[in-house]
C-alpha cells in the first residue's frame, strides 16, 4: 500500500506510550494498534485531528505517500 503510517515513529519522538495515547484518545489499544501498523482501511479526519492535538503534530508527520513500484510485479 503506498500510504505508510508513521505514527510510532511520532510517538518514540513525543516519549509516548500506546497506553498514555490511547487513554488520552479514549479509545483501546487494540485500535491504536491498528493505526500503529497500517492495518486500518480508513481513519476518520476527528481522529487525525486529534492524533495531531495530542502530539502536536501535522498530518504530513503521522501519514506519507510512496509511490508504488510497478517494476517489482514484473520481476
Amino acid at each position: 500500500m503506498p500510504i505508510i503510517i508513521n505514527l510510532d515513529v511520532i510517538m518514540a519522538k513525543r516519549k509516548i506510550s500506546s497506553g498514555e495515547l490511547a487513554k488520552k484518545m479514549d479509545i483501546t489499544q487494540a485500535n491504536l494498534s491498528i493505526l500503529k501498523t497500517g492495518k486500518a482501511k480508513a481513519i476518520r479526519f476527528s481522529t487525525l485531528e486529534k492524533l495531531c492535538e495530542i502530539l502536536d503534530c501535522q498530518p504530513a508527520d503521522i501519514l506519507e505517500y510512496r509511490k508504488e513500484d510497478t517494476n517489482a510485479d514484473k520481476r
